[in-house]
């Protein structure tokens, strides 16, 4: 059977228009290309092979009509096992969860399926969804491409692993503080989290609903802006002629740039100089809303999370992975008025942020500030997991808590990725300045 798996989600779905490429033989090459892999069992927490082949079968008989839905109509995706599947159990990486089976698709599950988009199967994730690493003993542990002694990132760790090893064109995973953009940038894909609110996650299990969103893991950031239409039933952002000619980057300094490992330094080091080079204009300046903010993400994330969760996680608490179940817990000794209190300041910081950062087209920083720690080291020793969970997700976390779209690019070394934070639900001018950098990054 040919081989498609280097292919793009917007060249496979130029060929199926094209009548090149069979919307059947491609959900069967990808299924069978799973199967085979010797870690799809640690990828893939389920295939969903009927229904693929029947939407396949569906898009076949549109595209020899003439009548095709939409640029993706017909390609496979992968989805994060936090997304419901009607009829198919969707767990969330948890054991509190095994054996749930919800009665209808997530909502964007819905419109992408409306799209013509095949959904492929559930991929395993972070337990609940709350870490950056991918670590997830009570599952799976998806492998990285570049390493497979080191963690895969999370939470959206299957998601990554599918696209990067080439077994499904493209995912959908969800972002809370970092989720989509971490994998991502350590299996050197294209990484999008949307704006809160500018995607439905009705259907999505929840981490913290504050701050959580959708987003997709692809190839090329046409594919993340075909996937993010699709997602909502839109149109597609126009990346034609993109340039970074006259455009204005902001390398935000203070925490975001410290404490960083040599491999992402050294990869954001040298994709801020091509962007330079290709006609950006950079400036070097620290937003204290940015860093005020980080110090309050403690009392704002893990209440919300043990809010959430407390009665299933008492109920059965020797079912979790201990350091994840330490971190919902912390969340209890938080009080209600430290809770509104620090909101209140995150709206103020929010407002600070947004003139701070006005004169720029984007905001630049390392994606993760260090490379994927060692899956063998993270379970040998309880602090430095908790240590290396709150290093890596540090400066992702900007993005959720200044409530701002973001896009994680590859820089060319392996896991280290460049982030560009936007305005809010302004993803199209975000990925439009995406497409222009990662032409220069290339």
């Amino acid at each position: 059977m040919q081989d498609w798996s280097g292919m793009s989600a917007a060249e496979l779905g130029r060929a199926i228009g094209a009548g090149e490429i069979d919307p059947v033989e491609l959900a069967a090459a990808f299924l069978d290309r799973a199967r085979a892999h010797p870690e799809m069992n640690r990828i893939y927490a389920r295939l969903t092979a009927e229904r693929a082949l029947a939407e396949a079968e569906a898009a076949r008989i549109r595209a020899k009509a003439g009548h095709r839905r939409g640029p993706l109509d017909g390609v496979p995706v992968s989805w994060k096992d936090n997304y419901d599947t009607a009829g198919v159990a969707t767990e969330a990486g948890s054991a509190l969860l095994k054996g749930r089976v919800p009665e209808r698709d997530a909502d964007v599950l819905v419109n992408a399926t409306q799209a013509g988009l095949v959904c492929l199967g559930k991929t395993h994730l972070s337990e609940l969804a709350f870490s950056g690493l991918g670590l997830n003993p009570v599952t799976a542990t998806p492998p990285n491409v570049n390493d497979p002694k080191v963690v895969p990132g999370g939470s959206s760790s299957g998601a990554a692993a599918t696209v990067a090893m080439g077994l499904a064109p493209a995912a959908i995973g969800s972002d809370t503080g970092g989720s989509v953009r971490i994998p991502a940038a350590w299996q050197d894909l294209v990484g999008l989290k949307t704006t809160l609110g500018r995607l439905s996650c009705r259907g999505v299990v929840p981490l913290v609903e504050s701050f959580d969103t959708v987003g997709p893991l692809t190839k090329t950031v046409e594919d993340a802006a075909l996937l993010l239409a699709a997602l909502e039933g839109g149109r597609p952002a126009d990346l034609s002629g993109a340039t970074l000619e006259g455009v204005r980057l902001l390398v935000l300094e203070g925490k975001a740039l410290e404490d960083l490992d040599e491999v992402p330094r050294a990869g954001f080091e040298s994709a801020v100089s091509r962007l330079e080079a290709a006609g950006a204009r950079i400036d070097d300046a620290k937003v204290a809303a940015a860093d005020d903010a980080l110090g309050l993400s403690a009392i704002l994330y893990t209440p919300e999370a043990y809010g959430i969760w407390r009665t299933a996680i008492e109920a059965s608490p020797e079912k979790m992975f201990p350091p994840i179940l330490e971190r919902f817990r912390s969340g209890a000794g938080v009080t209600a008025a430290d809770f509104v209190t620090a909101w209140r300041r995150l709206r103020e910081l929010r407002a600070d942020w947004a003139k701070a950062v006005a004169p720029y087209d984007a905001v630049i920083l390392p994606t993760a500030p260090i490379a994927p720690p060692e899956t063998e080291r993270l379970l040998a020793d309880s602090d430095f997991y908790v240590r290396a969970n709150l290093l890596t997700l540090r400066n992702t976390r900007v993005g959720n808590l200044m409530e701002v779209p973001a896009l994680t690019l590859p820089t060319g070394l392996p896991s280290a990725g460049i982030m560009f934070l936007g305005r809010p639900m302004q993803e199209e001018r975000l990925l439009r300045l995406g497409a222009a950098a990662e032409a220069a990054l290339a």
